[in-house]
């Protein structure tokens, strides 16, 4: 398993260009094809293909051939790393809130 903070670092880089996080944004709807997904870009084939292997690379994405046609899907899970970490980054005074939110709500 890769150390936390490699996964964190390779995730981290590939979502921080808008492109990819819109890749990223369609692909959490549902897999789609690489034309598909270069629909929206004023770019050239080659490029977007070079912004998925950055996805794949951090493994955020995974990618299938079939013929001619290249499907991409997010990889489920892929996210965890930065939820996870943003969540360690939670204030104590956070926390506490949640605990009486949660408190409040069973009361009602």
């Amino acid at each position: 398993m890769p150390n936390y903070y490699d996964e964190l670092d390779a995730v981290l880089r590939a979502v921080a260009d808008p492109t990819r996080r819109a890749v990223v944004e369609r692909l959490a709807k549902s897999p789609a094809v690489v034309s598909e997904l270069a629909a929206p870009f004023s770019m050239a084939l080659p490029s977007l293909m070079q912004h998925l292997r950055v996805l794949e690379d951090a493994g955020l994405v995974t990618s299938e051939k079939h013929g001619r046609v290249r499907t991409v899907s997010l990889r489920p899970g892929a996210l965890d790393v930065l939820h996870v970490w943003l969540g360690e980054q939670r204030t104590p005074a956070e926390h506490q809130a949640d605990r009486l939110a949660i408190h409040l709500n069973r009361a009602t």
